[in-house]
């Protein structure tokens, strides 16, 4: 793969030209690089927080003592990254202020790696209070880190600049960053994220105000997000609404998150996999149909059995491998009224048999019965039966 910075900033725009915006994703392993690749990532980070996500721990362990930050990021990204991405660049997450190495000398050594650039992290950006006032009076500081981002520039090397505020971004639009992206803080979401975060609307405050600083330096300058509350599709399309922000870094939102959720319900299915019930349908399914009331009648023994569950046609002609127009004439046809009447008239029969068996709260005997929201459950009931359930019950 090519790492010629020209041609590689060519690319970039490019998408933003084709797409309306470029995905970077901060990756702690080859895996997760590999396949964000894949699924269309345009550079890849390699941050000391993202082998920590990948070991289960915080990202804030990438700024405590217990490792060598570069050290770490050299060892995993050359072994396992760089020989992994077939034609999008690396970033080397660079801790500038690491008062052990020669700053000028390593970045040499990362090029030499055969990284394509760099990106100014860990970073003080993440620290305040008297803790950054006293790493600040040792020369621990952001300064260090813009003084990176200029010698990498230098080196011909792309540079991706975390800022916290508009001063920070400009020194750095200064130094010859090549993508300025506004840090929003810690990710949240899943069992690792950070609890203090900043609302949607103010992260897009704070975004705009910076790169409106931004236009006044260098109009084209590749803008982008990263972190704090933006964690789902739906809120990045948020954050370029009415915005020139041109893409979006995410690191647990790729990595940690999905690999928590799908873990756990993976383990959890198969601990739970001797369900006699579920074994049923896989055997109908993999034996086939023979006519259309097996279709019917396998719609029938899934609601029986999952009523308690969110349950869609879209979902249960995926399953048959039917179109859902067909599957829906077909069960109206053969039961005589459409599914949707059919699984609501099951699960308020299945309410009031436990109503009447036992003595619960009407909530709970909602939830029960597919409905965690008891005004809905309440007002499907009285339609249907022409009194609420605290009427019918008395």
């Amino acid at each position: 793969m090519m790492n010629n910075k020209f041609q590689l900033l060519q690319t970039l725009n490019q998408q933003i030209k084709a797409n309306k915006h470029i995905i970077g994703v901060a990756a702690g392993s080859g895996l997760t690089a590999k396949y964000a690749e894949q699924g269309g990532a345009d550079f890849i980070l390699t941050l000391s927080s993202g082998r920590f996500r990948q070991m289960g721990v915080s990202s804030l362990a990438g700024f405590t003592a217990c490792t060598n930050s570069n050290q770490m990021v050299m060892e995993f990204a050359f072994k396992e990254v760089l020989p992994t991405l077939k034609k999008i660049p690396t970033i080397f997450g660079l801790f500038a202020t690491d008062p052990t190495i020669n700053m000028n000398a390593y970045i040499r050594q990362i090029k030499a790696s055969g990284f394509a650039g760099i990106n100014n992290y860990p970073t003080v950006g993440l620290i305040d209070g008297q803790f950054r006032e006293a790493l600040e009076n040792q020369g621990i500081s952001f300064a260090k880190e813009v003084e990176a981002i200029q010698f990498a520039n230098e080196l011909d090397l792309i540079t991706v600049a975390f800022v916290f505020n508009e001063t920070q971004a400009i020194d750095m639009l200064n130094a010859g960053a090549d993508i300025i992206c506004v840090h929003l803080g810690l990710t949240v979401g899943g069992i690792l994220g950070a609890k203090q975060i900043q609302s949607l609307q103010s992260a897009k405050k704070l975004a705009v105000d910076i790169f409106h600083a931004c236009d006044k330096v260098n109009p084209n300058v590749i803008k982008m997000v990263y972190g704090g509350p933006v964690n789902r599709p739906i809120d990045v399309q948020f954050m370029y609404d009415g915005t020139e922000i041109d893409g979006y870094i995410g690191g647990s939102v790729f990595e940690r998150i999905p690999a928590e959720q799908i873990i756990f319900n993976i383990t959890k299915s198969f601990k739970e996999t001797y369900d006699v019930k579920y074994e049923t349908y896989i055997q109908k399914i993999m034996a086939g149909f023979s006519n259309k009331e097996d279709y019917v009648e396998f719609i029938k023994d899934y609601i029986s059995t999952h009523y308690m569950d969110e349950i869609t046609l879209n979902d249960l002609a995926s399953i048959l491998n039917l179109s859902r127009p067909y599957l829906s004439s077909l069960f109206k046809i053969e039961v005589g009224i459409p599914f949707t009447q059919y699984l609501i008239d099951f699960r308020l029969n299945r309410a009031i048999e436990i109503m009447q068996e036992k003595r619960l709260p009407l909530s709970t005997v909602a939830e029960m019965v597919g409905y965690p929201d008891y005004a809905q459950f309440s007002k499907i009931f009285k339609k249907r039966k022409g009194v609420s359930p605290t009427v019918f019950l008395k």
